[in-house]
């Protein structure tokens, strides 16, 4: 059965690439009918951020994702933890320096330092301790000089096979004997990988392709302990463009703070599964299940990809266009009572009318800006070709409108829309020559959210009358009334 995990390292926020990496492990496992498992590799206390294993969780949660097994919490799986899990590794190290595949390094820090500091940027440990005899090395564990494991790389090349990149090969030289297991205890990043991949029977590995040239070490180590060898599928990184990298150090968006902004998770979650994948058939809009569904190893590209905003933003005006109007509005509607101040307009019919014309909710405010006040504007807006508009003729347009508007009886669309084609076919006019003059006149914007009746009905009979007047002295006639 397949079993994938994701292993992400607590360190802050889930940037774009971590989020992709847990889909594509979350889509294998379950295209395969197997396991998705959630592992916190937090030894490198360094680095480790507080809070930092709740923004995992609650991230993987929000995009969907959620993992198969762990330690019960509250009867619920719970992540594995690798700090928890310290004797395991010290254990299997200590095996690979019996066999020896690993020994201990005794260098102190001003030693290592003043290696580097002699040789190039790369230099590689010179394996000073590999020579220390057995009494040397009992004697230092005796007197508790501190040390490190390190891995014994063998000479030779070493070959695997990845599901994206074909056959690899690495001449073993190039590599350094790692450390395994650090001077506190705990494991290294690389060996506790290892370990735990074994330990928790993971068939898949999917990660970074800038774990291709370090993926000889973990192979070395599984053959040391006479294990499977996972299969590997390394994929490419996400770009910020043809040269950067996404980061959250440049100011690159996270996956909550796409949230904050206003995208919708399941639209992320398809965007950033398409960004290094093509489907095999012509589509772009998936669901969580469709993406298991037809997830394929095959289409995913060595090639980096760019990640694309305005990209993700048109899809997420596609998922917004797919709510039904109570999910939109349930959505909607604290944006919408920040953004209208005035008494009495209908949010719900507000909302209805923005639903297709945004890409997020954020993009609602300056639709509706003109709700609460006419902005200063142009007569230039007056100009439509289309329309067969101008400054001249829309003058005599609003003068002919008004009168009707004033005698109407009811002020609802279906009246309002029908008195103002009506006027515009008893004049041997064009729809447009009455309705643009009018949504103009009304917004003081190139473009609105609805069209001219549904803009009066939202702001009442006497402040659209109001307005007109305005539009009249804007074009340069007098008031009327």
């Amino acid at each position: 059965m397949i079993r994938t995990r994701f292993a992400p390292s607590p360190t802050g926020y889930m940037h774009i690439g971590n989020l992709r990496t847990a889909l594509y492990e979350y889509f294998i496992a379950k295209h395969g009918g197997g396991s998705f498992i959630l592992r916190i590799e937090d030894t490198d206390r360094e680095r480790y951020v507080d809070g930092a294993v709740d923004i995992i969780y609650k991230t993987l949660e929000i995009a969907g994702i959620k993992h198969d097994e762990g330690p019960d919490v509250g009867g619920n799986y719970g992540p594995y933890i690798q700090s928890e899990r310290k004797n395991d590794y010290m254990k299997y190290a200590l095996e690979l320096v019996e066999k020896g595949e690993a020994y201990y390094c005794f260098c102190t820090k001003e030693r290592l330092d003043s290696l580097r500091a002699e040789g190039d940027v790369g230099v590689k440990y010179d394996r000073h301790c590999l020579s220390l005899t057995k009494e040397e090395i009992e004697n230092n564990l005796k007197n508790n000089v501190p040390f490190v494991i390190r891995q014994k790389i063998r000479p030779g090349k070493t070959t695997f096979r990845d599901e994206v990149y074909g056959e690899v090969t690495v001449d073993n030289e190039d590599m350094e004997d790692q450390i395994l297991i650090k001077s506190d205890g705990l494991p290294t990043y690389n060996f506790a990988n290892v370990i735990d991949d074994h330990l928790m029977n993971i068939t898949h590995v999917i990660r970074g392709n800038e774990y291709l040239s370090s993926t000889p070490k973990y192979n070395l180590l599984y053959e040391a302990f006479g294990w499977d060898i996972p299969t590997y599928i390394h994929v490419a990184p996400v770009m910020k463009d043809a040269h950067n990298k996404l980061s959250k150090r440049n100011g690159d968006a996270s996956f909550q703070d796409l949230i904050e902004k206003g995208y919708l998770p399941q639209a992320i979650v398809n965007y950033i599964t398409l960004l290094g994948w093509s489907p095999s058939e012509n589509k772009e809009i998936f669901t969580m299940e469709e993406l298991i569904e037809c997830f394929d190893v095959k289409g995913i590209s060595k090639s980096p990809a760019i990640f694309d905003p305005e990209k993700l933003k048109w899809m997420n005006g596609e998922y917004i266009k797919m709510l039904s109007p109570e999910e939109f509005f349930r959505m909607s509607e604290p944006v919408l009572e920040k953004s209208i101040k005035t008494p009495g307009v209908d949010l719900r019919s507000v909302s209805d009318m923005v639903k297709t014309r945004i890409n997020t909710v954020y993009d609602i405010p300056e639709l509706v800006d003109f709700i609460d006040e006419l902005p200063e504007y142009d007569k230039s807006l007056y100009r439509h070709k289309k329309m067969k508009t101008n400054e001249e003729n829309s003058l005599d347009f609003l003068r002919l409108i008004i009168p009707v508007l004033e005698k109407t009886p009811d002020w609802d669309n279906d009246s309002l829309y029908s008195a103002m084609v009506n006027t515009a076919k008893e004049n041997g006019l064009k729809n447009g020559q009455i309705l643009w003059p009018v949504r103009t006149a009304l917004s003081g914007k190139p473009a609105t959210p609805c069209g001219a009746s549904e803009i009066c009905v939202l702001l009442g009979r006497d402040e659209t009358l109001a307005r007109l007047k305005k539009g009249i002295e804007v074009l340069g006639g007098n008031e009327i009334g």
